[in-house]
């Protein structure tokens, strides 16, 4: 069963930067295009950003320009550089599969965006 580990979330003032870590374990990592999604209470998990195998990216409008993607297939890891944080991304944040059938959900990292 594919783990996912994700980590690097915390507090952090409006205009700040964070960056996430998500490792993966247990699988080609490499063969699978890799997404990063977030959570509020109340809302639907909403994919953030993806990045294929290819290294082709995608984000969402709220995002671009402000959030980078980025995998190490040597280390199975997929990152996210936040920059200029707003409010408005505070939430738990989880990787994934980019595209197709999902795996099971790791823990998340909380990302807490406030003054």
């Amino acid at each position: 069963q594919v783990q996912l580990v994700e980590s690097g979330g915390g507090l952090v003032q409006p205009g700040g930067s964070l960056r996430l870590s998500c490792a993966v374990s247990r699988i080609m990592f490499s063969i699978y295009s890799m997404g990063w999604y977030r959570q509020t209470p109340g809302k639907q998990r909403e994919l953030v950003a993806r990045i294929q195998t290819t290294s082709t990216t995608f984000y969402i409008d709220s995002v671009k320009g402000r959030f980078t993607i980025s995998r190490d297939n040597a280390k199975n890891t997929v990152t996210l550089q936040m920059d200029s944080l707003k409010p408005e991304d505070t939430a738990v944040y989880y990787c994934n599969r980019g595209l197709g059938n999902l795996w099971a959900w790791g823990q998340g990292t909380q990302v807490t965006v406030s003054s």
